[in-house]
């Protein structure tokens, strides 16, 4: 099992490295865990929406060309569909047994995803309606594979 977090942007504080890596380790037991963190495109000041498409565009080709074709896609989306601990492991639960042995979990930049990597994806997740760093939703998304992977496992993680 192979679980790749694509994303935007490197993490650039020590403490969500700390927490990734820490992650990671625990995850290591179940699958194996890819990060790859491809460079954010610059915003020039005062950017018109054109030129905030334009970023989005160029960060979603290079998303894009990081998923192989057989890899199951879910990308972050605050318009995707919100499930809980329980929901989220029994979907990746559902992606293994029907053959998928990547899933890439894909974490858009500031801006967002491009309408192209959007329609890539295979499942549209949700964390909240409210928006957090990339950042943060990187530590969390990992907290929540391993959750995940503990309770398709039958065992105990702190509530």
């Amino acid at each position: 099992m192979n679980i790749n977090v694509v994303c935007i942007g490197k993490l650039k504080e020590k403490y969500w490295r700390d927490a990734v890596d820490e992650y990671i380790k625990r995850i290591s037991r179940f699958a194996k865990v890819e990060i790859i963190e491809l460079r954010e495109s610059r915003l020039p000041e005062n950017a018109s929406p054109a030129d905030e498409e334009k970023v989005k565009y160029q960060e979603g080709e290079e998303i894009l060309k990081r998923i192989k074709p057989g890899d199951f896609c879910i990308t972050l989306e605050i318009m995707g569909k919100q499930l809980d601990s329980v929901e989220l492991a029994e979907q990746i639960k559902k992606i293994w047994i029907r053959g998928s042995s990547t899933i890439d979990f894909v974490i858009g930049g500031s801006l967002g995803l491009s309408d192209d990597v959007s329609r890539r994806a295979d499942f549209r997740l949700s964390f909240s309606k409210m928006t957090f760093p990339h950042q943060m939703m990187r530590v969390i998304l990992l907290e929540q594979v391993y959750r995940s992977f503990k309770i398709n496992n039958n065992e105990t993680y702190h509530k």
